[in-house]
């Protein structure tokens, strides 16, 4: 039953269940669809759009938006590689199988869009997302989609304001003077007396479905202005570490808020260590710590989090259990095999839910606990069927510096929850 109803220019609409329908004046459903072109083929960087940024493959960030945002009737992943096609999945979305007449090196963007559109008749808006936007939240989504639903244009995109003076370029060896293309180098105005340029940043395009068929050309065209924190596009290797810090800081991480994590369950083998025991010959057995992830443990500390380090008495012996909590300062529980339960047992006893627990683990028995944990990671290293499990995924592998990131993830979050 509709919440809410509202008149637009296209026909009016309802809210039903959070989530918003868009009707025709004749009763008549439009169907929104967002679509994410993602083909294996990537020149720059291989497989980019999986690739892993900030603890999630590039294509989750806008997938998870979205999803989240409430306004698609579906959301697609075009794309010719199975890789690709599995974590589409997993992020929430249907798969487009493009033809290999679309899949090619000098294939357009709109050649794939209109076969997604010839091939699924009752989409009658398509809003492009690029996967290369990972600063995409659920609000841009919804404000530019309203231009379409509610104010009668046909294509809307994505643009940021930049304050740059451009010159024209001069060819190698030429020898024509370059001239000012946008500005009056005698009266060079300060920046914050010149409004600027509004430039395309790549993050969406919305059409509905006449201006795809005539090949975007014509219709009601208008932008939609994002902020430069949010404009973020990545085409190159170089870009990559510049993008996980402003995603970390500007990106979307979900309808939920933030955890503020109180409790670390990290464990030993497989994560604070690379999993090997030594073994001497008089039988002594030692493992090896790397210091950068005994400083994320005391940096947790100091934040008050406190970090309990796990094992199985298989892996650990008492002696050396006991030696690595007198040099971490943590607690060193070692577990049974019902991990979970045990994991809850602690949580009770601490009055705490799984929201503000952080889990990190490697391996398969470690799977429940991180699906549950608020924040959870593993190491680099660690098999697919953890890595699908948790929520973060190290660049780092085990033993060394695996923690120490995972701590420093936490802890940005912790402040960003606080802020």
């Amino acid at each position: 039953m509709a919440a809410a109803r509202k008149r637009t220019q296209s026909g009016f609409e309802d809210v039903i269940d959070g989530k918003t329908k868009i009707f025709k004046d004749s009763g008549e459903k439009i169907h929104i669809a967002a679509l994410i072109l993602a083909r294996g083929g990537s020149k720059g960087i291989p497989l980019k759009n999986i690739k892993v940024l900030a603890g999630v493959p590039l294509i989750g960030w806008v997938l998870r938006a979205a999803v989240d945002s409430k306004q698609f009737d579906s959301v697609w992943v075009s794309t010719d590689h199975d890789d690709i096609e599995k974590v589409a999945k997993a992020w929430g979305a249907q798969v487009h199988r493009r033809s290999p007449e679309v899949s090619k090196d000098s294939s357009s963007s709109l050649d794939t869009i209109q076969e997604f559109a010839r091939l699924n008749p009752e989409v009658n808006v398509i809003c492009h997302i690029q996967a290369t936007s990972p600063c995409l939240h659920p609000f841009h989504l919804k404000e530019a989609l309203e231009l379409i639903t509610n104010q009668g244009f046909t294509s809307v995109f994505a643009v940021a304001r930049q304050h740059q003076f451009r010159w024209q370029e001069v060819k190698k060896g030429g020898s024509v003077a370059t001239k000012p293309l946008n500005l009056d180098p005698s009266n060079r105005p300060r920046r914050q007396d010149w409004d600027g340029e509004l430039c395309e940043n790549g993050s969406f395009y919305i059409h509905t479905r006449a201006t795809i068929e005539e090949g975007l050309q014509g219709g009601k065209w208008a932008y939609y202005e994002m902020l430069p924190e949010y404009s973020v596009d990545i085409d190159v290797d170089i870009d990559w570490p510049v993008a996980e810090q402003r995603v970390l800081r500007f990106g979307y991480f979900g309808l939920d808020k933030p955890e503020v994590v109180c409790l670390l369950l990290c464990n030993i083998s497989g994560c604070l260590t690379d999993g090997r025991v030594l073994i001497s010959v008089s039988g002594e057995e030692m493992i090896s710590v790397n210091t950068r992830d005994t400083m994320g443990i005391r940096m947790l500390q100091r934040e008050g989090v406190e970090v309990i380090l796990i094992s199985s008495s298989e892996d650990l012996t008492k002696a050396l259990a006991d030696k690595l909590s007198q040099r971490t300062g943590c607690e060193v529980r070692q577990l049974g095999k019902d991990i979970q339960g045990e994991a809850k047992a602690m949580m009770d006893d601490r009055d705490l839910d799984w929201k503000e627990v952080a889990y990190m683990g490697n391996d398969a028995p470690d799977v429940d606990c991180l699906n549950l944990a608020g924040l959870s990671a593993v190491p680099r290293d660690a098999p697919v069927v953890a890595i699908n499990a948790a929520k973060y995924s190290c660049h780092n592998v085990a033993g060394l510096g695996a923690v120490r990131e995972f701590s420093e993830h936490i802890l940005l979050l912790k402040k960003k929850a606080k802020s």
